[in-house]
């Protein structure tokens, strides 16, 4: 059952997206500060949502207007292809939003970024990350089944809100230098659960690459947890000792000192970043694995850049969001209340209420959707 796509050239990757953590972490040049007329910008841009009325998942670019702040997100978004495949933007006061407003801030953003993509087989477009259901999970570096991931951070508390980030190339130019027999592996066909989300007549798993290269330009796609459930299924070929070790080495390359860059997630941070060029492990909770009393309170929304890279057909196994985007989970086409628990999965999604619809002569709410549920499904 296993395949195999072209192999890896065994030389290093070069360019802005290999970097080292040590190194970024006193330079601070990937962190964005929003001048008061950005910030007046978001504010207006908020404004127009709510007079118009525009249900969350209808709201476009051109609904959620920012005259200057798009040519900074635009350049954004090319950092983020062509750079260090991460920004941060800091400065959002979300301290003035309710839930959904920030809810509708973060796709109003989204929107001059690239194209939402579902997160779940119920076609939620936007998720609630309250706190890590697996403590082991959350802090193994990985990335997320889409092009590219935005995280607003409502609510976090110093170390126990921190994020971690590691060069997807650094990692393989250190497998190259320390096991290039391991590289293989990369390229090979590996399997992922699907976690019960499979459309009808699917296979519970994808069969997918790890990595691809287009001359100097690594995309890869990790998730260990995923990779070591599928082997629940009889079917799935079990994984060899080199694979083990080839995940081992990945995993202690992007937690080394050298390569991670600990990130502290504040409110008001607006974290953006590349999946297939940046692996990451959120941290919330204490350095003794102790929950906290008041766990942190992000926002998530899976987006293709507008101007994203090419990829063979097969690099995510035919998911498509139906909203124009790749990758993501392909939604069954029903509508669900809530958005379902996720087994082994160290996000937690949560559904806010519905807010009431406005009396006359109030400041209406802004609508996040006409059905039950939160913060999607896709319209079909």
């Amino acid at each position: 059952m296993r395949g195999q796509s072209p192999e890896l050239p065994r030389r290093p990757c070069t360019g802005p997206a290999v970097w080292l953590g040590r190194e970024h972490a006193a330079s601070r040049a990937w962190a964005l500060h929003l001048s008061p007329a950005r910030l007046d910008e978001l504010d207006a841009a908020l404004r127009t949502v709510r007079a118009r009325g525009t249900p969350l998942l209808k709201v476009t670019a051109g609904d959620f207007p920012l005259p200057t702040l798009a040519g900074e997100l635009q350049s954004a978004a090319d950092e983020l292809e062509n750079g260090r495949g991460f920004v941060l933007v800091r400065g959002i006061p979300v301290e003035r939003y309710r839930e959904e407003e920030a809810g509708v801030l973060l796709w109003g953003v989204g929107q001059h970024l690239g194209i939402p993509v579902s997160q779940d087989a119920t076609g939620h477009m936007l998720r609630h990350v309250r706190d890590a259901t697996d403590a082991r999970a959350a802090l193994s570096p990985r990335t997320e089944g889409a092009d590219a991931l935005a995280l607003l951070c409502l609510r976090a508390g110093g170390s126990s809100g921190r994020t971690t980030l590691a060069s997807s190339a650094a990692v393989h130019n250190a497998v190259l230098a320390r096991r290039p027999e391991l590289l293989d592996g990369l390229s090979r066909t590996h399997f992922l659960d699907r976690r019960s989300e499979q459309l009808p007549g699917q296979l519970p798993w994808q069969a997918v690459p790890l990595a691809h290269r287009d001359e100097e330009m690594l995309s890869l796609r990790y998730d260990r947890g995923r990779l070591e459930s599928a082997q629940r299924f009889p079917e799935v070929p079990r994984l060899s000792s080199a694979d083990r070790e080839l995940f081992d080495l990945m995993d202690e390359a992007a937690s080394s000192p050298e390569l991670r860059l600990d990130i502290d997630l504040a409110p008001g941070d607006l974290l953006l970043l590349n999946n297939h060029a940046v692996l990451h492990a959120c941290g919330p909770h204490d350095e003794d694995g102790l929950r906290r009393e008041r766990p942190w309170h992000l926002v998530q929304l899976w987006f293709t850049p507008h101007q994203s890279r090419a990829l063979p057909a097969e690099f995510w196994g035919g998911e498509h969001s139906g909203t124009g985007g790749r990758g993501g989970v392909t939604p069954r086409d029903v509508i669900t209340p809530h958005t379902p628990h996720t087994p082994h999965t160290p996000h937690t999604p949560h559904t806010p209420h519905t807010p009431h619809t406005p009396t006359k002569g109030k400041q209406p709410h802004v609508r996040p959707l006409r059905t039950p549920g939160a913060f999607g499904p896709v319209p079909r």
